[in-house]
C-alpha cells in the first residue's frame, strides 16, 4: 500500500509538470524577482550539464539541483564538497555543502552559499566622485537538507533555506522552500526527476536609513521637520517547477553516455529546457556537455541573439585514496554579452 501511494504521489507530481506549462512567468515580471543570488547555479557537475541532469544527480551536489539525489549519498560516514566561480561582474560565489547519513533514517545535508561583491564607493549627491568610504553587500544562503530513499525506485528530497541579505543598513530576509523527486524504471537505465524549488512568502528591504525628517509640504519656513518612512514593496521569490528525463545508454563495460533533459516552469521568465550529455570512462574520467533555451529562442532570431547564456561544457575526475573517494570538476558557461567575463566553476569533493 505504501509503495502505491508513492507510486501516485509521483504521477500526480509529473501530471502538475504538464499541467502548469501555460502559466509561465510574463516579460514583464523579468528581473522583479525577490533573492535572484537563488538562481545562481552552484556545483560544476551540474552546471556543465545545465541542469539537464535533474533525473540523476546524486550525492552532495544535488543539494540545489534536487535534493532527492541526496539519498545516493551511501559514504560510511558522509561527503562534502566545495565549489568556487567567477559570476558576472566579478561576483565571486562561494558554496559548501556536506551531508552525513543517519542509516535507515535517511541522509542530513547543510550548505552554505556565498556572494562576494568587494569594496563598493559610496557616492552621495553632494561627492558623485565618491567619499572615500566604501561598503561590501552581504547575501548569505544556508540550506539543511533531509533526504530518503522511500523504496528502491523513488527516492525523495527537501531543503530548508534561510535567505539573508545587506546592503549597507538595509536588509531582507527570507525563507524558501524545495521538493524533490527522483523514479528509476527497474534497470532499464531510465529515470524520471521532479522537482520545486524557492517556494516562499515575498521578502522586502528594511532598515533605519528608509527613515528620515522633513519639512510638510506646502508650510512656512521654519515648520517643524516630521519623520517620515520610505516603505519598500514585497517581492516573490523566483519559484520554478522542473520535469527531468535520464537514459544510460549501454555502450560497452569500460564507457557510459548518458542522455539528459529537462522542462522547467518559471514563474518570473519564459520557460525553459536543457539537453545535456555526459561521458564517461570507467566512471573515473567524465566529459559533459549541454545547451539551454527558452521559449524566446524559438520566435525570432533578434530573440537568441539577445540570451545571456550559452553551452556549458565540463569535465572531471574520480579516483579513491584508501577509504576516501576524492572527486574534481570544472565547469565553463559561455557568456554571449561582451560585458560580462566567461563563467567558470570549480568543485572538489570528498567521501568519506
Amino acid at each position: 500500500m505504501k509503495n502505491n501511494f508513492i507510486h501516485k504521489l509521483f504521477i500526480v507530481a509529473i501530471i502538475s509538470a504538464f499541467c502548469i506549462n501555460g502559466f509561465a512567468g510574463p516579460r514583464s515580471k523579468r528581473g522583479l524577482s525577490a533573492a535572484p543570488e537563488l538562481l545562481i547555479p552552484v556545483g560544476s557537475i551540474g552546471t556543465s550539464l545545465s541542469g539537464s541532469n535533474l533525473a540523476n544527480v546524486t550525492g552532495v551536489e544535488a543539494i540545489y539541483w534536487n535534493p532527492s539525489g541526496l539519498a545516493t549519498v551511501n559514504s560510511n560516514t558522509g561527503e562534502v564538497i566545495f565549489s568556487h566561480q567567477k559570476y558576472i561582474a566579478d561576483i565571486d560565489v562561494n558554496y559548501f555543502a556536506g551531508a552525513y547519513k543517519l542509516g535507515s533514517i535517511g541522509n542530513i545535508g547543510v550548505s552554505v552559499k556565498a556572494l562576494g561583491f568587494g569594496d563598493i564607493e559610496v557616492t552621495t549627491v553632494d561627492a558623485p566622485e565618491g567619499t572615500g568610504e566604501t561598503f561590501s553587500p552581504t547575501y548569505i544562503t544556508l540550506g539543511l537538507t533531509y533526504a530518503r530513499a522511500m523504496t528502491d525506485r523513488i527516492l525523495f528530497g527537501t531543503n530548508v533555506k534561510l535567505i539573508t541579505e545587506r546592503i549597507t543598513n538595509e536588509s531582507a530576509t527570507g525563507v524558501a522552500f524545495d521538493f524533490g523527486l527522483q523514479y528509476i524504471v527497474g534497470k532499464s537505465g531510465l529515470k524520471f526527476g521532479v522537482a520545486l524549488k524557492n517556494l516562499g512568502p515575498s521578502m522586502r528591504f528594511d532598515g533605519p536609513d528608509l527613515e528620515g525628517f522633513y519639512q510638510p509640504e506646502g508650510t512656512p519656513g521654519g515648520t517643524r521637520n516630521e519623520p517620515r518612512r520610505v516603505t519598500l514593496g514585497d517581492f516573490e521569490l523566483p519559484t520554478s517547477l522542473s520535469l527531468g528525463i535520464s537514459y544510460d545508454l549501454g555502450v560497452g563495460k569500460n564507457n557510459g553516455v548518458t542522455f539528459n533533459a529537462l522542462f522547467q516552469n518559471n514563474s518570473y521568465s519564459p520557460d525553459d529546457y536543457s539537453l545535456g550529455l555526459e561521458y564517461n570512462f570507467k566512471k573515473i574520467f567524465y566529459l559533459r556537455g549541454a545547451y539551454n533555451f527558452d521559449q524566446d529562442f524559438f520566435e525570432s532570431t533578434e530573440a537568441r541573439d539577445d540570451r545571456l547564456w550559452g553551452p556549458t561544457f565540463g569535465a572531471g575526475l574520480r579516483y579513491t585514496f584508501g577509504n576516501v573517494n576524492v572527486s574534481f570538476d570544472y565547469a565553463y558557461r559561455y557568456v554571449s554579452k561582451n560585458a560580462f567575463s566567461q563563467n567558470q566553476f570549480f568543485t572538489l569533493g570528498l567521501g568519506f
